[in-house]
């Protein structure tokens, strides 16, 4: 039997005075599914998942998370899920396990569960041996850990990760990733993430939306992407979907000029 959608988006449009920053799209989300948007600095994504989780409202176009909308029933949507955001949000002059306590005391968790909860999770991120030291002591990596940790404290439905492993390196990213599988499969949520690393969208996403200009191109697996596009890579499929390279959209100006120069010495 075919799982049923816990996100529905249709006709989406946000824009700002003169700017449309989110361009008619739709897409819908299943239970279970790990979904990711796909696209450079600027598509559109952290505005949407900004409506999907109440902090913007739409200009126009319905949006549903778990049955509920974001615009007229903000509470039941906010329990319904858990979010990392692309910058820190943590209290770095708290512990580990003070984070996580606070965190529980906002979803008005009774104080017993609370302590499974938080003992349970701070072990499934490998942080259990840290939490009574202060966050400030923390690496990157181990700062994104807990921020999912504490994402999951009221057993969200759907956990939101905006940019997750923006700034991390590779091997932080790896690790980073084989802990959202991991909670996706042991806590059976929905992941919804945003990303323009082109490997991690195509290692742990079972469904794929590329975004770009505000406009979602095209939906699938990666695996559809490809032979939609007739592609080798995903990377391949970007490229011939949007005519332009996402290292070089997600990129500053200065770097976006030495891709330009190795990309050129390359086909010299």
């Amino acid at each position: 039997m075919e799982k049923e959608n816990i996100i529905e988006v249709k006709n989406l449009v946000k824009k700002f005075q003169n700017f449309t920053a989110v361009d008619n799209i739709s897409f819908d989300v299943k239970r279970g599914e790990i979904f990711a948007f796909l696209g450079p600095n600027g598509a559109g994504k952290t505005t949407t998942i900004k409506i999907l989780t109440t902090l913007l409202n739409p200009t126009s176009g319905e949006v549903k998370i778990n049955n509920f909308s974001p615009v007229d029933d903000e509470d039941k949507v906010r329990h319904s899920f858990g979010i990392v955001f692309q910058d820190p949000s943590l209290d770095d002059e708290l512990t580990a396990y003070e984070n996580m306590e606070f965190h529980s005391v906002l979803y008005h968790i009774k104080p017993k569960i609370s302590r499974e909860r938080i003992v349970q999770l701070l072990k499934l991120v490998e942080l259990w041996d840290r939490k009574d030291d202060l966050v400030k002591t923390f690496s990157g990596g181990m700062k994104r850990r807990l921020e999912i940790a504490r994402g999951l404290i009221h057993h969200p439905k759907i956990l939101f990760l905006d940019e997750p492993s923006l700034g991390l390196d590779p091997q932080t990213r790896n690790f980073l990733w084989k802990y959202i599988q991991q909670m996706n499969k042991k806590e059976g949520m929905t992941v919804f993430l945003t990303t323009h690393y082109m490997e991690e969208a195509d290692k742990v996403a079972d469904k794929i939306a590329i975004i770009d200009h505000g406009k979602i191109i095209m939906t699938g697996s990666s695996d559809k992407l490809k032979k939609d596009t007739k592609s080798k890579t995903l990377e391949e499929a970007f490229l011939k979907l949007t005519g332009h390279d996402i290292r070089e959209e997600a990129a500053s100006p200065k770097d976006r000029m030495r891709l330009r120069r190795r990309m050129w010495s390359r086909s010299r």
